[in-house]
């Protein structure tokens, strides 16, 4: 054995009884490495041995006790005893040597989870991305790699306190407004994840809160709290991921949703009636649209009405016109031919229409005209 048991037999009362130098002899408590009893009345208990002075289990710890003692380089044995240092020999550092490079190979392993990729870098320059699976690389320290969770989502609330929340409009009214970022690594370019960020939680959220604001800003409050959260949703999750693409912080944001967008809790009141008066000036304007499309419609048609009858009355005119002196030339040239007989013809003319309607015609002596009574009209019925 490679080591050397001097406990000696029972007729030799003085020799060492074990690692702990006790003789086996002289420790009345029969050579027991815990101050137990050795169980044996004799004279010259064994220390080394399965005799009275202490059980086989306490025999074999005291064994591997000093052989590792020696093996360290320690001296074996107590009172006056002597031991000899335990020497691994050339093969066992071979071992510890072959033990400590396959240690060292090891750090080299890699297995990359599902929905996950690793980042390798050499000397503290990337090199590659591996994907999930089994891969090797150079050992520590010459290659290391990161591992990161590319597929997870992530969520960063911001809103939460009124120093976040309040928000000035284009039309200089503030608003009340809480959202959240979704957001995940990129899977093409996951170093620039590891390298450019150091809070990328932080990082996000100052982004999305100055972006936010600056939206905000550049809308009416009636667009941030009704029709246009869509167009502010969309607007804010561009920024942002026009801003982190800047820096190559290796994010990719997935969505922004606005979570609440109101007007702050003390002017409530105030914005409700500000809403009831819009309302009213909404529908007196509805009103006023419905009697413009009734009232002007009428009012064209009666002036176009108005333009048709005065242009019949111009064309009539100038019709009558046109035929009066038409007539008046016509006339004229009969005049001119025989002056005489025009003139009696137009007296004759003249009194056929002054007379024709009259009901009574007085003649005088000279007039050479045969009277005419109208009995029928002048008579009386009896």
């Amino acid at each position: 054995m490679p080591w050397k048991d001097e406990s000696g037999g029972g007729d030799e009362p003085h020799a060492a009884g074990g690692p702990w130098g006790s003789g086996s002899g002289g420790n009345k408590n029969g050579g027991s490495p815990w101050n137990r009893p050795g169980g044996g009345g004799g004279s010259g208990g064994q220390g080394g041995g399965s005799g009275g002075g202490g059980s086989d289990i306490e025999d074999q710890m005291r064994r591997m006790q000093e052989r590792f003692r020696r093996g360290v380089g320690g001296r074996g044995g107590g009172n006056g005893g002597s031991g000899r240092s335990f020497n691994f020999g050339p093969f066992g550092f071979l071992i510890v040597a072959l033990v400590g490079l396959f240690a060292w190979l090891a750090t080299g392993v890699v297995v990359v989870d599902a929905g996950s990729q690793a980042s390798v870098f050499r000397f503290g320059k990337w090199q590659t991305n591996l994907g999930p699976g089994f891969h090797v690389h150079l050992p520590t320290p010459i290659e290391t790699h990161v591992p990161v969770n590319t597929e997870s989502q992530n969520q960063i609330l911001i809103g939460d306190n009124r120093d976040e929340s309040l928000m000035l409009t284009q039309d200089e009214n503030i608003v009340d407004i809480q959202f959240s970022v979704f957001w995940k690594i990129k899977t093409d370019v996951p170093q620039d994840y590891i390298l450019n960020v150091k809070e990328p939680r932080a990082a996000v959220a100052m982004v999305a809160e100055s972006v936010m604001r600056e939206v905000v800003g550049k809308s009416t409050r009636q667009e941030v709290i009704t029709t246009g959260r869509d167009r502010v949703q969309q607007e804010v999750r561009d920024q942002i991921q026009g801003l982190l693409d800047e820096y190559n912080a290796g994010i990719d944001i997935i969505d922004v949703q606005l979570a609440k967008s109101d007007v702050p809790q003390p002017v409530i009141a105030a914005f409700n009636d500000v809403n009831v008066a819009e309302q009213d000036a909404e529908r007196n304007i509805n009103e006023a649209t419905r009697d413009a499309n009734q009232v002007v419609p009428r009012a064209r048609g009666e002036a176009q009405q108005i333009l048709q009858q005065a242009e019949a009355y111009r064309e009539q005119v100038i019709a009558d016109a046109s035929g009066e002196a038409a007539r008046f030339l016509s006339i004229y040239e009969e005049y001119r031919q025989a002056p005489q007989v025009t003139r009696e013809r137009m007296y004759l003319e003249t009194m056929e229409k002054v007379l024709g309607s009259a009901d009574k015609t007085i003649l005088d002596s000279q007039s050479g005209a045969v009277p005419y009574l109208p009995l029928e009209r002048t008579g009386t019925q009896r």
